[in-house]
């Protein structure tokens, strides 16, 4: 199992940032995936699904995302989500804001991959934490570039 946990500061009012992770938006920060249809939507956020699909070079995946944890006040915005990809990796990431003051939020990403069959036990040891690292940080890049465009 691969864990994970970064902050960084975005000097950018907690509420655009927030935007970026509206269904709308996703692609934007994630432009992998190239669809994301909801479901089902539950009062309250929590049990909605999606079904997302991901292109990794040709190959794309489909797989089913759900709401675990929500949190949306003035001053914390926080989004749960969990899936299984490729019936290989039980992924969670969990992306959370925090409002320091009205030009300034910090963003904390953390999550974790876990191979639920060999094949995804080996493809983690083989992929490594390093390039695990490698993603999270290009994905927290993306986020506070895409917030300062905006």
């Amino acid at each position: 199992m691969i864990t994970w946990k970064k902050e960084t500061m975005i000097p950018v009012n907690i509420e655009k940032v927030w935007e970026l992770f509206s269904l709308e938006n996703i692609q934007r920060i994630m432009p992998n995936v190239i669809e994301n249809k909801v479901l089902e939507r539950k009062e309250g956020i929590v049990g909605s699904t999606y079904q997302q699909k991901y292109r990794e070079g040709k190959r794309v995946e489909t797989y089913i995302v759900e709401d675990l944890e929500y949190e949306n006040t003035e001053t914390k915005k926080h989004n749960k989500i969990g899936f299984t990809l490729a019936k290989a990796f039980e992924i969670e990431a969990a992306f959370t804001l925090h409002k320091l003051d009205e030009q300034h939020t910090k963003f904390i990403y953390h999550g974790q991959n876990k191979g639920i069959n060999f094949l995804g036990k080996a493809l983690l040891k083989i992929g490594g934490t390093k390039n695990n690292e490698k993603v999270v940080q290009d994905f927290m890049d993306l986020v506070e570039k895409e917030a300062l465009k905006q």
